[in-house]
């Protein structure tokens, strides 16, 4: 079992940047795909951006964004740390929703929220116009 704890939400104004980090448990992390999701009030979940898991003998990851937030969102890992980040710059009210972070088993990171396995609770992010 693993278990995710977002941390890093609040209330921006528009233009501003935040940095979201979900630390999980366990001693697997690097072998985990990531991704964040997002979900605003009224709206369904989607996806904002993944992260493979690292090389066996490198640390060579692949990421994927959703096109509203390419490069203005940028993922990364630290798996001495078991975190998850997402930086978020040039940030628009669009952008406000609870964001999520996943793990899945698989390694992949991708786009597709039934391919995650974990989730964690939720942070909220709101941008003011």
């Amino acid at each position: 079992q693993v278990q995710l704890v977002e941390s890093g939400g609040g209330l921006v104004q528009a233009g501003g940047s935040l940095r979201l980090s979900c630390a999980a448990s366990g001693r697997t992390f690097s072998s985990y795909g990531m991704g964040w999701f997002r979900q605003a009030a009224g709206k369904e979940r989607e996806f904002v951006a993944a992260i493979s898991r690292s090389g066996v003998s490198t640390n060579y990851v692949s990421t994927n964004y959703a096109d509203y937030v390419k490069g203005r969102f940028t993922i990364a890992r630290d798996n001495d740390k078991n975190t998850v980040y997402l930086q978020m710059n040039s940030l628009e009210p669009e952008d406000t929703a609870v964001y999520y972070c996943a793990a899945q088993i698989t390694g992949w990171g991708s786009r597709d929220e039934h391919e995650y396995d974990y989730w964690g609770q939720g942070t909220q992010v709101t941008v003011s116009s």
